[in-house]
């Protein structure tokens, strides 16, 4: 991220929507690493919610299953046990599938600011609205990690770069918009539900930052409310 400055504080983050939102598992690449025999936590909602037999005991399946789902979404360590990080991941991924396309129904997002960029931390999803009518989204971003939170309240994007690279991480952020000090929505090259999270910015998929990038402009209003899970 760069060397940017607002209000007196700077905050770098390297954080970041598909619609429609899906829960496509994908294949997995081959793994070094031993499957586990043990049972998790969480097995049995794991279970369910990758389609397998739900009997709540792990077998040689089940840990191929899960260890596909957590190597594609960046879930260490990986090696199919179904504890609280894999089912958090599955359980958010059920939430945000929920909302469909009425992303806020609770109105935490202002609704008389004409064009606005929305992120609810709670459900990490981001969206543009005009008015009351949906332009893009619900997608699914990335945001804050724990020590890192991408910072709540209305605020504006104050500057776009479309090939920035973080001086700090030394990492791309491809169609960053920054609307607070140093946090921004880019692209990234990782999968939306990987944990922890970012530095601070709202990650996105490329696809989806380049929508917002050709949606947003300067002066354009941002507003981010709620909490990312485990912050």
């Amino acid at each position: 991220m760069g060397d940017m400055h607002r209000r007196g504080a700077v905050a770098l983050g390297v954080t970041a929507l598909v619609a429609p939102l899906t829960l496509a598992l994908g294949a997995a690449p081959a793994q070094a690493a031993s499957c586990t025999t043990q049972t998790g936590t969480h097995q049995k909602k794991v279970e369910k919610f990758l389609g397998r037999p739900a009997d709540g005991k792990q077998s040689t399946a089940d840990c191929r299953a899960i260890r596909a789902f957590q190597t594609k979404h960046g879930i260490t360590p990986d090696i199919g046990y179904a504890g609280p990080v894999t089912w958090g991941v599955m359980d958010l991924m059920t939430k945000q599938k929920a909302v469909g396309k009425n992303p806020n129904k609770a109105g935490k997002c202002p609704v008389n600011k004409g064009r606005i960029a929305c992120v609810d931390l709670t459900l990490q999803l981001s969206w543009i609205q005009d008015g009351r009518k949906l332009v893009y989204g619900p997608v699914p971003v990335r945001t804050g990690r724990n020590g890192h939170e991408t910072r709540t309240g209305p605020t504006k994007v104050y500057w776009r770069n479309i090939d920035h690279h973080s001086t700090i991480y030394d990492v791309p952020m491809p169609y960053s918009q920054f609307f607070d000090g140093g946090q921004a929505f880019h692209a990234a090259g990782v999968s939306m539900w990987s944990p922890p999270g970012s530095h601070g910015c709202v990650n996105m998929t490329e696809s989806d930052a380049k929508k917002y990038w050709s949606l947003l402009r300067k002066g354009d209003d941002v507003h981010v409310y709620g909490r990312k899970p485990g912050t």
